[in-house]
């Protein structure tokens, strides 16, 4: 390209007024919003309206050419925004469609604009950066035998692409992959389009060692977009040789499966299961909060599953592995499943709230193997009940757990918040009673249908419904070193032992 000197001059103008700017400014900070077991998560000052993503693909042992586009709307005046992002190198930066200057503060990326931004105005972010799956033991990119998955759960979708990580800043999506043609790509929502190309482009990216070389392989660009918020943690983008199975679920809803290609027969009794699955929920919970719902099944080793909106992740093993009893896959089937009410459509408001997600989503699974005759309710909420001091000993209570160690973070999903938050509900429906207890559930993921709520909500909403205040209840569940009386059972006891 060559420029006029006209041209030249005004770049070198605002180039410098760009430098001037950024000098004027102390060094950039890592920020966050304060949650408690996450500090520097999230970043303040803005809110983000859509996420627009482009990966460019060629293997998973390569770093992924990647753009990622953000629309906010600011909430005070900035001089800089903070993006959570790491795991990738930048070429490049803009905020509203002019250069931007940008650095590193820990696992922030901090965009400098030309001018500052006034609160309530509307900025347009691009950020030109590769997207690096290799060597990952924290979260984010999961590579696949064929590909790759994504696993961004608490913390890691900044591991992936420049964002505000926290469920409490939930956005719309577009997301495109281009990847060679012989392979597919899925992500969450609908799908929009799919376009071949005769090659391949190359992979944008600055030059260096770290750069992903160019690919001219035949590919095959996919679209899709989300028509409810997201948060980041639950974005969803899966390549390999797969095949979609499509099916209907209830009220017509599209059901669509992402499996390995090979074990597509082989899976699809299982498959078969979910519009069942989700009449069950539904006659307790309402209709199905999202577009469409399936299983995406990958040929990897996580050691857990994980509910990733409108396609839930599971590792292959839980279908093909004899040692997992029926039931068990079922009611695990169910738990991912039940997470797309509690959890996705309505996030936690911080991540000590946790135990709403987990705690729901336990109770539903649990509810679901009592009905199969194979592992009664009561039995489970027993001996959770048994366990339940030494879970509050060792990782502190439902709503208030300790934070996870360093390097550790999928150590903040504990028992206490799983089987220790779903016996909290046990004891809540023992206190206000079937009817009402069912009813706040309906009312809760409907009230709260796309939104962001916490345990204060749910609390206020419980009072609500019940007719009395159930400030202490939950006090004492939620917060205590030690598991209250069981209502019903004073005969149950909690053992001190892990």
């Amino acid at each position: 390209m060559q420029l006029t000197s006209r041209r030249l001059r005004a770049a070198l103008l605002a180039a410098a007024s760009l430098t001037l700017v950024a000098a004027a400014l102390p060094p950039p900070l890592a920020l966050g919003i304060g949650d408690r077991l996450f500090p520097e998560l999230g970043n303040p000052g803005y809110d983000v309206l859509a996420y627009d993503l482009s990966f460019t693909y060629a293997s998973n042992t390569e770093p992924l050419g990647a753009v990622t586009k953000v629309e906010a709307v600011t909430l005070a005046p900035l001089d800089r925004i903070n993006l959570d992002f790491t795991h990738g190198t930048v070429a490049s930066a803009e905020v509203n469609g002019m250069p931007a200057r940008f650095e590193t503060a820990g696992e922030d990326l901090v965009l400098t604009p030309r001018f500052p931004l006034p609160k309530g105005a509307k900025v347009r972010m691009t950020v030109h950066h590769t997207s690096d799956p290799r060597g990952r033991s924290d979260g984010g990119w999961v590579p696949t035998e064929d590909g790759l998955a994504m696993a961004n759960q608490a913390d890691a979708a900044h591991r992936v692409f420049p964002c505000n990580d926290h469920p409490a800043d939930k956005a719309y999506f577009t997301i495109r992959v281009t990847a060679p043609q012989d392979l597919t790509a899925v992500a969450n929502g609908v799908r929009e389009s799919v376009h071949r190309t005769l090659a391949l482009p190359g992979l944008a990216a600055p030059a260096g060692p770290a750069a992903p070389a160019a690919a001219t392989a035949p590919a095959t660009t996919w679209t899709y977009r989300t028509l409810h918020p997201m948060a980041t943690e639950l974005a969803q983008v899966s390549i390999g040789r797969s095949a979609v199975v499509h099916r209907t679920g209830p009220h017509g809803l599209p059901v669509r499966d992402v499996v390995p290609a090979a074990d597509a027969e082989r899976l699809e009794p299982w498959l078969a299961k979910t519009p069942g699955q989700l009449a069950w929920l539904e006659e307790r919970l309402g209709r199905y909060p999202f577009e469409n719902y399936g299983v995406l099944v990958a040929r990897a080793r996580t050691g857990f599953e994980l509910e990733t909106q409108t396609l839930s992740l599971f590792e292959s093993a839980l279908f093909t592995d004899p040692g997992y009893p029926a039931w068990y896959v079922e009611a695990v089937m169910v738990h991912e499943l039940a997470h797309q009410w509690f959890g996705n459509s309505v996030s936690p408001r911080t991540w000590s709230d946790l135990w709403l997600n987990e705690g729901h989503a336990t109770w539903y699974e649990a509810l679901y193997a009592d009905g199969l005759g194979k592992y009664s309710l009561e039995r489970r909420m027993r001996e959770a009940y048994q366990r339940s001091d030494a879970w509050r000993d060792s990782g502190g209570p439902p709503a208030f757990p300790r934070a996870a160690a360093p390097g550790q973070k999928i150590g903040l999903f504990r028992p206490v918040v799983y089987d220790g938050s779903a016996l909290v509900l046990y004891a809540l429906r023992q206190t206000i009673g079937t009817a009402a207890f069912e009813q706040l559930e309906r009312t809760w993921v409907a009230r709260h249908r796309d939104g962001v709520a916490g345990t204060a909500d749910f609390t206020r909403l419980a009072s609500e419904i019940s007719g009395r205040d159930l400030g202490p209840f939950f006090q004492a569940w939620l917060y205590g070193d030690k598991t209250p009386p069981m209502p019903g059972h004073p005969e149950w006891a909690a053992r001190n032992t892990r």
